[in-house]
């Protein structure tokens, strides 16, 4: 199941209020008491499961990576590279072929 987008009361009213998720606190709010046809509020109940929390979701340990040692370092049954942007082409060139030769996926 796909979590909806939490967003902050009225949040299309005020741009001022952005994005951010707040609980609504208002002794009337028609959100805070669960009224038909307002958006869902976040709670405990949409929590994903602990063992896949934080993962990328093509289910791998997204691992930051700048070096080809940092790369031998990854085990390619639980992690995945994510090479970085200060990486030059040459040395992109050297990490890609290293990681083909490994079995490790890189992200990007």
């Amino acid at each position: 199941m796909k979590k909806p987008n939490f967003k902050r009361q009225e949040f299309f009213r005020y741009k001022k209020l952005g994005d951010k998720y707040r609980k609504p606190k208002g002794k009337l709010s028609k959100r805070r008491r669960y009224q038909k046809r307002k958006p869902a509020m976040a709670s405990v109940g949409y929590r994903s499961p602990k063992d896949k929390r934080g993962l990328h979701p093509s289910g791998y340990k997204d691992i930051l990576i700048e070096n080809v040692s940092q790369l031998e370092a990854l085990n390619p049954e639980i992690d995945a590279g994510r090479i970085s942007a200060t990486v030059g082409a040459r040395k992109k060139k050297v990490m890609l072929s290293k990681a083909k030769e490994l079995g490790v996926k890189i992200l990007n």
